[in-house]
């Protein structure tokens, strides 16, 4: 229970507390976990409100075979070199990172932004058929990670506004780990994912 309080101090507030102590965290500070298959053994899930304040949950496959074999030859012996070339300092990502925060919303975007995030708690009030598929929706914190994570998709395009693509292209990273499906979805082999994307083909695109 500590670990996972201090945890989420570190992550909510960017700092930690040692005892009397509070130490402020370096600017940029990042967060980055991997998860196992859950039937492998040895993997725990995480709370709800962990999970909550991750920005992205993004699901990686198998390296491409050039890539694996990349990894081969830098992994494949007792005393492997673990050396990596920068390619971008703090102060870039910070000033990165204020560019973004610059781009534009449009209110209708961002209406429609709110309107995604309600349809996982409330179906049923956008004429969406998925009655009894989910137990808990999206908290308030996938409607700001949708709005930051919609402007980085527009800066990583080149653009210095956001459009509803921006906002479906990140959708499913930014909602796969907060939407909790009922146990009647998952007797029908009914995702997280697939309600992200029955709720984005259903929705009208301002």
């Amino acid at each position: 229970a500590k670990v996972q309080s201090a945890l989420l101090e570190a992550m909510q507030e960017r700092q930690v507390t040692i005892g009397a102590q509070t130490y402020p965290l370096s600017d940029p500070f990042l967060v980055l976990a991997t998860q196992n298959p859950i039937e492998q053994e040895g993997t725990y899930q995480l709370p709800e409100a962990q999970l909550d304040r991750f920005m992205l949950k993004l699901n990686i496959s198998y390296p491409q075979k050039s890539e694996e074999r990349t990894i081969l030859d830098l992994m494949a012996t007792s005393a492997p070199d673990l050396h990596v070339n920068a390619v971008v300092d703090p102060k870039q990502i910070i000033a990165a990172r204020d560019i973004v925060n610059q781009i534009y919303i449009d209110d209708r975007v961002k209406d429609y932004i709110v309107d995604v995030v309600w349809a996982t708690r409330d179906p049923a009030a956008y004429n969406l058929r998925l009655e009894g598929l989910v137990r808990y929706g999206a908290s308030p914190r996938a409607t700001i990670y949708l709005a930051l994570g919609a402007r980085a998709h527009a800066f990583l395009n080149g653009r210095g506004y956001v459009t509803p693509q921006d906002v479906k292209s990140i959708g499913p990273d930014v909602l796969r780990h907060r939407i909790i499906v009922s146990y009647e979805a998952e007797a029908e082999a009914i995702t997280s994912e697939t309600i992200v994307e029955r709720i984005f083909a259903g929705l009208p695109v301002p």
